[in-house]
């Protein structure tokens, strides 16, 4: 059976990954910063605590993978987190900046690191089927100006630099490292906005002209999986509806 960890899966896209990964055949480390399972989440399901800014949690996380199954085929970095309050980059505060970055960027980083040397220890006596890879959920907001909201893209530019790096590391081992960048996807996140989105969305901002859903990001992240993109290195999947086009 191959395993998977998908971090901040409580919810929103990354419990839409994990479901859908547990309907293609994984076994699910399903994971969040909160310390107890949630409660719709099916019994049969696992569920393993981690605040990924936590060094020993990241640790522990991993090790539990390792030591209930003996393998890690995926790891899905999808826990971030927003600004608690939007501020312009005038006014923001250093406390939020070391927040976002933190979870964000240091965050996913150290995770990729730990998972990455698991994934090669475990390739020195594999199963025949073994063949992990590493996705990293990113945002628009990498490339995309947003200065109410500063810190949250420079965090996602960093994890696009984080997949860049670790891409280029394990392609000896034949570890892919994917990053999908999702675009306006209906969330708890984006909630607080919707009005604003949907208006731009109307407007003409995207040529897919709706929201974006958690499962069509999962279903990226499965293709990532699959074995089929595999003769790539750092491969990006725009998760956006189009935004990512530059249109005349």
């Amino acid at each position: 059976m191959k395993i998977a960890i998908v971090t901040g899966s409580a919810r929103g896209i990354g419990r839409g990954i994990g479901n859908l990964l547990s309907e293609n055949g994984y076994k699910v480390i399903f994971s969040d910063i909160h310390p107890t399972r949630p409660e719709d989440l099916e019994p049969e399901k696992d569920y393993f605590p981690c605040d990924i800014s936590n060094s020993e949690q990241r640790k522990a996380i991993v090790d539990y993978a390792i030591s209930t199954y003996g393998r890690l085929d995926a790891l899905v970095n999808n826990a971030g987190v927003a600004p608690l309050v939007r501020k312009d980059i005038m006014e923001m505060e250093e406390a939020s900046f070391d927040r976002v970055l933190n979870i964000n960027l240091k965050g996913t980083f150290f995770l990729c690191q730990q998972a990455a040397n698991a994934m090669v220890k475990v390739q020195e006596n594999a199963p025949e089927d073994y063949a992990p890879r590493i996705v990293n959920i990113g945002s628009i907001s990498a490339y995309t100006s947003s200065t109410a909201r500063g810190e949250y893209c420079m965090s996602k530019a960093g994890v696009a630099m984080v997949t860049q790096l670790f891409a280029d590391r394990l392609a000896e081992y034949g570890i892919p490292v994917f990053e999908v960048r999702p675009g306006i996807i209906a969330t708890d996140m984006t909630k607080t906005v919707h009005e604003k989105y949907q208006n731009l969305i109307d407007g003409g901002l995207l040529p897919v002209k709706r929201f974006g859903k958690p499962e069509d990001v999962a279903k990226m992240v499965l293709a990532c999986c699959s074995g089929l993109l595999d003769y790539t290195a750092g491969q990006i999947l725009n998760a956006d509806g189009g935004f990512h086009l530059r249109r005349l």
